[in-house]
């Protein structure tokens, strides 16, 4: 199969003046075109920076990075925006939604820096609303909506530009159990429809909905466990 990510011997550290404080310590990484994959680790275990890296929000100091065929490890600030326009879809905890916007206005806002003109960013904002189940909401504001309608905003935001890989950070941390039980289940559906979702959380329950669970300790890898297989109840 394609990989879609392809990490080879990631290192990440930071400075305080002359001393580096090494937070990934050589992570070698495959994730495959429509793998599901959770990513685990305690606090401090450096997954929120390989996160990073894999958004294209940091940039390795150390190995190689391969995103769908290109090396983004060692591109300028300018090129690596493009790839997370073109490539990545972002979900995060907090949602990030504009509140003045109705939901298809959120959910269209990434074609406008693609350059897509306003009939198709709007015919594209619907189809993305339409896959989480909330097109008869598109008119609304946030204030108007639920915390569980807010995160598939979130979710139709992130698809609608078609990326080859959707990341997200904790999505369910600021809903209920049973909101979050739906939004994991939209997850699934946009897996089963030929996505590759790469899944940050440190809840197992959540965990548990993906196919790959990786964890993360001290820096490095843990372990890499496939889990296909797991019927929910």
């Amino acid at each position: 199969m394609a990989s879609v990510i392809s990490l080879e011997a990631i290192e990440k550290a930071y400075f305080m003046g002359t001393q580096a404080i090494p937070v990934l310590k050589g992570i070698s990484l495959n994730i495959n075109r429509n793998e599901y994959v959770a990513l685990m680790g305690p606090s401090g275990s450096g997954k929120s920076t390989l996160m990073n890296i894999l958004g294209c929000l940091d940039s390795p100091t150390g190995g190689k990075y391969i995103l769908n065929g290109k090396d983004v490890s060692k591109m300028p600030d300018d090129d690596l925006a493009e790839v997370r326009n073109t490539e990545i879809g972002f979900v995060f905890q907090q949602f990030n939604l504009l509140p003045r916007l109705t939901a298809a206005e959120n959910v269209a806002l990434p074609l406008i820096y693609a350059g897509i003109n306003k009939k198709d960013r709007m015919e594209r904002a619907m189809e993305a609303l339409k896959k989480v189940g909330l097109a008869e909401r598109s008119h609304h504001k946030s204030n108007e909506l639920s915390g569980g309608q807010i995160q598939r905003v979130a979710i139709a935001r992130a698809l609608v530009n078609n990326p080859s890989l959707l990341l997200a950070d904790e999505p369910t941390g600021n809903l209920d159990s049973k909101t979050s039980v739906e939004v994991m289940e939209i997850f699934g559906k946009i897996q089963e429809a030929g996505n590759t979702v790469v899944l940050v959380t440190h809840e197992e329950d959540i965990a548990s909905y993906a196919h790959r669970v990786v964890r993360l300790k001290d820096g490095l890898l843990e372990s890499d466990k496939s889990q296909v297989g797991f019927v929910h109840a």
